[in-house]
């Protein structure tokens, strides 16, 4: 996983897609990712990074990323969210803080911006309809507003809302779920640093179809956790009900790691179709994160809290 400040990124980079992954296959035929990653030596770069025993992680290109996706907000097919989500407003844009925190308020988002550093993830995005892509996000970890905003001893989980807005959010005028869409997380798993808060992809600003201003990203998961427009956090003592398992509770857990030896009841979830690839390939546990989260599931079975 290669992660670099906002300021790291050159604007030849977010102005053209060529020039981006170019510079990406440079540097990572010439070694530099493998060296930084195992001595520290390149400023940016973690140490731990997902594992991938199928060869090389390209990225999806940026058409792909933005034109095909999951936003049933703006409608249920793959190409409605580029379509209907043009003209969606996302300024200005405020978070509600609520539930077991010592400073529960109503941020603005560029109050929420402005004292963290922004930084390059790649991560692959899982979904359970058998397709991936590898997305390279602009955000922050989720957990410096969680520690901005102090949960008490009692929090044990953190509720994610999206907007409920049916006149700019079309698919919302249909009991397609019960909107407005919620999710949640242990507050283990809200902290761990692989979860971001993204605001942007391909050092371009977060498009509207793609969860504009402000959605999660949870790579061990499947991609419907990574909840879109984000109006409020609120940290509770028990767990959260989420939209899609309360939709279809056999199909869809809380937890919702990916783990392809639990087949959704339609589908198996053993393999896994890169977008822009033709074959398939097979599905990683926790999405090839597990070195890093596994041992949060520890004496969990997997199977039943799914």
């Amino acid at each position: 996983m290669l992660i670099r400040r906002r300021s790291d990124i050159p604007a030849s980079e977010i102005t053209d897609e060529r020039l981006y992954l170019n510079r990406r296959s440079f540097i990572a035929t010439s070694g530099l990712l493998g060296v930084a990653a195992a001595t520290g030596a390149l400023p940016g770069c973690l140490k731990a990074s997902p594992s991938d025993e199928q060869g090389e992680d390209k990225l999806t290109p940026y058409r792909d990323v933005t034109t095909y996706n999951n936003y049933y907000e703006f409608g249920t097919g793959k190409d409605d969210p580029a379509e209907n989500a043009g003209s969606f407003r996302t300024r200005p844009w405020s978070i509600a803080v609520e539930g077991l925190v010592k400073k529960p308020a109503v941020y603005n988002l560029e109050d929420i911006l402005r004292p963290v550093t922004q930084e390059e993830r790649v991560y692959r995005l899982r979904c359970v309809e058998g397709w991936s892509m590898v997305i390279p996000w602009l955000g922050f970890p989720l957990a410096a507003l969680i520690n901005r905003v102090e949960p008490t001893s009692q929090a044990k989980f953190v509720e994610f809302t999206t907007l409920h807005d049916p006149r700019q959010m079309p698919g919302q005028r249909r009991p397609v779920l019960d909107w407005p869409y919620t999710e949640g997380l242990r507050l283990d798993e809200a902290m761990h640093p692989l979860a971001i808060l993204a605001t942007g992809l391909y050092g371009r600003p977060l498009p509207n179809q793609n969860g504009a201003p402000l959605r999660l990203v949870v790579p061990w998961k499947y991609g419907f956790k990574s909840i879109k427009g984000i109006v409020k956090l609120r940290f509770t003592d028990r767990q959260p009900a989420t939209a899609w398992n309360k939709a279809a509770p056999s199909e869809y857990g809380f937890y919702s790691n990916v783990n392809p030896e639990v087949d959704h009841p339609r589908w198996s979830q053993a393999k896994e179709r890169r977008i822009g690839e033709f074959l398939r390939r097979r599905t990683l546990m926790f999405n090839g994160y597990g070195d890093q989260v596994a041992r949060m599931y520890a004496g969990m079975d997997l199977r039943r809290y799914y």
